[in-house]
């Protein structure tokens, strides 16, 4: 048997133990209920029968984990399970409902569920978040779909943003160039869940065939330093 890391073993058992979660929230109003599914689970988990485990998570779970390997997985690691399965019980009375839907610019929406309805959780507020790099690139081009130059100006550091304004940022993007620009945004937008790596107060984003996105950290807020 080819040995398997620590660290990828725990982050598995961390991944199935979420999907279990999420397949018990999105069986709510079927035959099984939240809780009815995270017990079925934690005993699996206590017998060691990992094969009824198994087939208590989500099938976009079993369609990238095989079952052999799953089980194996389990077996690797007993006291982690032992773990689990002992921090679920009790906790079956203590659920919080809920679902996301990603839409538009890979936004994601929260809903939970209250006496039996459903509620919005996300902050309906926040159009443009800045909290991490790609939220900031989302909210940069939501504001350049809704034409909101003054809030493109938000997104740029502060060195540049002193030589700007609503006008300007307007110009820059509808003049001469607009064409260009038009590409540029169209090319971001189609790769809007490029990975992103970030270093201190900084981050990059490579997209295309040699084009990068340099993001800076200011005042806890990300601004894109670099489009191309």
């Amino acid at each position: 048997m080819r040995p398997v890391p620590v660290l990828s073993r725990l982050l598995a058992l961390g991944l199935a133990l979420g999907v279990a979660l999420g397949s018990g929230a999105a069986g709510c109003g079927g035959k099984t209920a939240p809780g009815r599914a995270l017990g079925s689970y934690s005993d699996a988990l206590r017998s060691q029968d990992y094969g009824k485990a198994y087939g208590l998570m989500s099938s976009a779970f079993r369609a990238r984990v095989s079952k052999d390997e799953f089980v194996r997985m389990m077996r690797d690691n007993p006291r982690e399970v032992a773990d689990t399965a002992a921090r679920l019980d009790g906790r079956h009375d203590h659920l919080e409902v809920s679902a996301e839907l990603e839409y538009g610019l890979g936004d994601h929406l929260r809903l939970v569920q209250e006496d039996g309805a459903w509620r919005i959780a996300t902050d309906p507020l926040a159009f443009y978040d800045q909290s991490t790099p790609q939220a900031a690139l989302r909210s940069f081009l939501r504001a350049y779909r809704l034409e909101r130059w003054d809030v493109m100006l938000r997104f740029l550091p502060d060195k540049y943003r002193a030589h700007m304004d609503a006008d300007k940022m307007k110009d820059q993007f509808e003049g001469t160039g607009k064409e260009q620009s038009a590409v540029l945004m169209n090319m971001l937008e189609a790769n809007i869940g490029a990975t992103i790596v970030e270093k201190g107060n900084e981050a990059r984003m490579s997209y295309g065939e040699r084009n990068e996105v340099k993001f800076v950290l200011e005042a806890g807020a990300w601004k894109l330093q670099d489009l191309d």
